[in-house]
């Protein structure tokens, strides 16, 4: 189990690193995870779950201030057009997949056939994310300037029932 958290830990370091790159033309380094910013509009996290021989979810988590950066660089439009509905939601469910995508290859490659659970997005203030006991966490730091972000891994031990 450690040996497969550690491998998908890093692919979500170099997925991150390049969806950053070619999506949003910014680079991101991995950093000590640390809490976000507090944004007084919140934090979104997008989430996609890989479903087979490995069983897990990667969440992507931002300050709201830094998803409309990161909206705006994907879209080619300027910040002020970025809003907080849709086109924040659907920014950031995109990067959740595009990150998990390259992870699922990763793991399929490696012989882990898995399959991709849809994205889903919340916002909100102090998301908590509950883990069952039988569930591995690992979270990764990135930043941009003064921005950050946080990957989280969950992987669910191949042996509980």
């Amino acid at each position: 189990m450690s040996e497969q958290i550690d491998q998908i830990d890093e692919f979500t370091r170099y997925a991150v690193k390049e969806v950053f790159k070619s999506m949003v033309s910014m680079e991101v380094r991995a950093e000590p995870p640390s809490p976000l910013t507090a944004d007084p509009e919140g934090e979104i996290m997008g989430s996609v779950g890989f479903i087979g021989e490995a069983n897990g979810v990667i969440y992507v988590r931002a300050g709201i201030g830094f998803a409309r950066t990161i909206t705006s660089r994907i879209l080619g439009i300027s910040e002020s057009e970025v809003g907080s509905g849709e086109m924040l939601t659907d920014a950031i469910g995109e990067l959740s997949n595009m990150v998990v995508g390259y992870v699922k290859s990763r793991l399929c490659d490696g012989g882990f056939s898995c399959v991709l659970t849809i994205p889903s997005v919340v916002q909100g203030h102090e998301l908590k994310v509950q883990v069952p006991s039988q569930v591995t966490r690992r979270t990764i730091g990135f930043h941009h300037g003064r921005n950050h972000l946080l990957a989280e891994l969950l992987l669910k031990d191949p042996n509980a029932k």
